[in-house]
């Protein structure tokens, strides 16, 4: 079936329109092949970059070790930030406490004039207790050290400052 003149103007502007370029439309020839999908080049170096990224990132995603012990190191920094704000805002040495435990309990709680951090037993910690005055520095007045699924957390002497 032959296209008229008018049908082959409509399609041409709808084709405009959708695919926002002039576009020709051709005759219809049997001999003209139209051909869609890759080249070997394109597919072979696809599946060398995906081998690569799986020979890479799969098992770092299943091992849960280093996210544990980035997470405790975050745990016993931000116990000891709030250790030290508690201590500024209530203008009294407050004691943090940093443990292992079967269970993780790192919470942000004020107790009797302590904050408890217990972290897990799978990730390495030193057991220690770093206790502020109420300018916020460490006692005694030096700076200190704390390691957590090894990442040393430091504090400040003269200003407290975690980090």
């Amino acid at each position: 079936m032959r296209s008229s003149a008018g049908q082959i103007e409509v399609i041409k502007l709808s084709a405009e329109y959708l695919f926002g370029a002039s576009a020709g439309v051709r005759p219809f020839c049997p001999r003209m092949k139209v051909q869609f999908g890759f080249t070997l080049t394109e597919l072979i170096t696809t599946l060398v970059i995906m081998g690569i990224l799986a020979a890479v990132a799969v098992p770092r995603l299943f091992d849960s070790n280093a996210f544990q012990a980035r997470g405790a190191a975050d745990q016993v920094a931000a116990a000891l930030r709030f250790g030290q704000k508690t201590a500024i805002a209530q203008h009294r040495n407050v004691s943090v406490n940093i443990s292992s435990a079967a269970d993780s309990n790192c919470g942000a709680e004020l107790t009797g004039g302590n904050v408890n951090c217990a972290v897990s037993n799978s990730v390495s910690v030193s057991p220690v207790t770093v206790t502020f005055n109420a300018l916020g520095q460490p006692v005694p007045n030096a700076a200190v050290s704390v390691v957590a699924g090894g990442t040393t957390i430091h504090i400040e002497a003269e200003t407290g400052y975690v980090h």
